[in-house]
């Protein structure tokens, strides 16, 4: 092992503060030789000692806390993934989770939304308001694009209109696992203050909610068969499978795929209709 790869740490701060513009973010360039910024320029930004922070990067500043290093990564202006190898490197962990609000959707996530042309999919946060939808979504569940954006949350509508309990044969089984899944995305997203209002809605809106919330029953969404009942159509089934958006923690697109045949007629003759 060279001395170079006995201390990943040292050098990995090096390469991002070389990597830096100074002149972006305001620093002068006159009687600067090397690229970036100077490590007394770093330990500023960072709220911590030059001498410390020149000695990490020697491989002999010790372990930094949590909360140093999430001063160097703000300081040196390190994505998530960085942010994440950052914390590797020092403490041989991921960091701990910080919320995200995480509710804007990208153009070529849309697309992908889009071009599942007879399969519903839709983009929810934490909170399980969905952001992002495709047209089959709005033909076999609720047109999102009509309600207010506060109203396009799923708990909301499943526990609010009561509508909803006659288009779900399984009612009771579906909202005893969403709870349970929604608590999981709280805590996987630190979501937990977040929420706190809305979970104050739903107790109060909902006797069913507010004993589920105090059972402390937790799940992941993962995927499952939904069913879902439909005026002219009967009973339609959607295979669902759930996938995290990479660089989002706080977005997931739920994609409902037709499980037989007569329920791909089904959704087709929904997209038929004007």
């Amino acid at each position: 092992m060279t001395p170079q790869d006995d201390n990943l740490l040292g050098n990995y701060l090096r390469e991002r503060r070389q990597r830096l513009d100074a002149a972006k973010l305001g620093y002068t360039l006159l009687r600067r030789r090397t690229p970036g910024l100077r490590r007394e320029e770093v330990a500023v930004r960072a709220c911590v000692s030059t001498t410390w922070y020149t000695w990490l990067e020697q491989g002999r500043g010790g372990a930094p806390s949590e909360e140093v290093l999430e001063r160097l990564a703000r300081a040196l202006e390190l994505s998530a993934a960085e942010r994440d190898h950052l914390f590797l490197l020092a403490q041989n962990r991921l960091p701990g989770v910080t919320w995200q609000a995480g509710v804007d959707v990208s153009p070529s996530l849309q697309r992908v939304l889009d071009s599942m042309e007879n399969t519903p999919a839709l983009v929810k946060t934490a909170e399980w308001q969905v952001v992002a939808w495709n047209l089959a979504a709005t033909k076999v569940f609720v047109d999102y694009a009509e309600l207010p954006p506060a109203q396009r949350n799923i708990l909301l509508m499943m526990f609010r209109n009561e509508e909803m309990k006659k288009r779900l044969p399984d009612w009771h089984k579906v909202t005893r696992g969403m709870v349970a899944n929604f608590r999981a995305d709280v805590a996987r997203t630190g979501a937990s203050e977040h929420v706190r209002a809305l979970v104050d809605e739903l107790c109060e809106m909902s006797d069913t909610f507010r004993q589920l919330w105090q059972s402390q029953e937790v799940s992941q969404h993962g995927e499952g068969i939904k069913q879902l009942w439909l005026p002219d159509e009967g009973v339609l089934e959607l295979e669902y499978s759930t996938f995290a958006v990479e660089g989002k923690p706080g977005l997931s697109l739920v994609v409902f795929n037709p499980r037989q045949q007569h329920d791909r007629d089904c959704v087709a003759r929904l997209m038929a209709r004007p």
